[in-house]
């Protein structure tokens, strides 16, 4: 296993960890890593514990039609955006079990890119279902990451794994 083979497993461990610890389970709603991160996740025994599953929504349209992204956040501030990936997010969650979600949508390359969102523009979401009577909580943020496509795709599954444990750390202190 290479080191980045290694760095993933070691954080689908450590998060897998705290969502067993937290009994939580989590969901990932994924665009421009096309299932990634569930594979990361899932390349750690016992996963099925704490993972319900994966959606990989790589058109406008299947953004819509699985996760209820509405069609004008699409038009107003394009699939790359941070208030579509909190839409993502959330539809993750009204779509399954879990209490927990990830998601990831951006601009892998090697085109694409624009002056305004260029090549390499990622944007996350992390999601926390509390309970039934409350909103889920939602963090969003973009990052920029340099390389090619692989590069960019894999920045963008470590980005998630690790901003979800993160959370989760946050999370068992409070």
């Amino acid at each position: 296993m290479n080191d980045v083979g290694a760095r993933l497993l070691s954080l689908a461990q450590g998060l897998g960890a705290l969502l067993q610890a937290q009994r939580l389970v989590l969901v990932t709603a994924e665009s421009c890593t096309a299932g990634g991160i569930a594979y990361a996740v899932t390349q750690v025994p016992g996963s099925s514990a704490w993972f319900d599953r994966g959606m990989i929504v790589y058109s406008n349209e299947a953004k819509q039609r699985m996760l209820g992204v509405p069609p004008a956040y699409l038009r107003d501030f394009g699939a790359v955006s941070e208030p579509v990936a909190r839409a993502m997010a959330l539809g993750a969650l009204q779509h399954s079990t879990a209490q927990v979600a990830v998601a990831v949508t951006g601009i892998a390359g090697p085109d694409g890119g624009t002056a305004e969102k260029p090549v390499g523009t990622v944007c996350f979401a992390w999601a926390l279902r509390r309970d039934s009577a409350t909103a889920p909580w939602v963090r969003t943020t973009t990052r920029y990451f340099d390389g090619d496509r692989a590069a960019v795709r894999t920045q963008a599954i470590i980005e998630s794994l690790d901003g979800m444990s993160q959370l989760l750390h946050k999370r068992e202190d409070d």
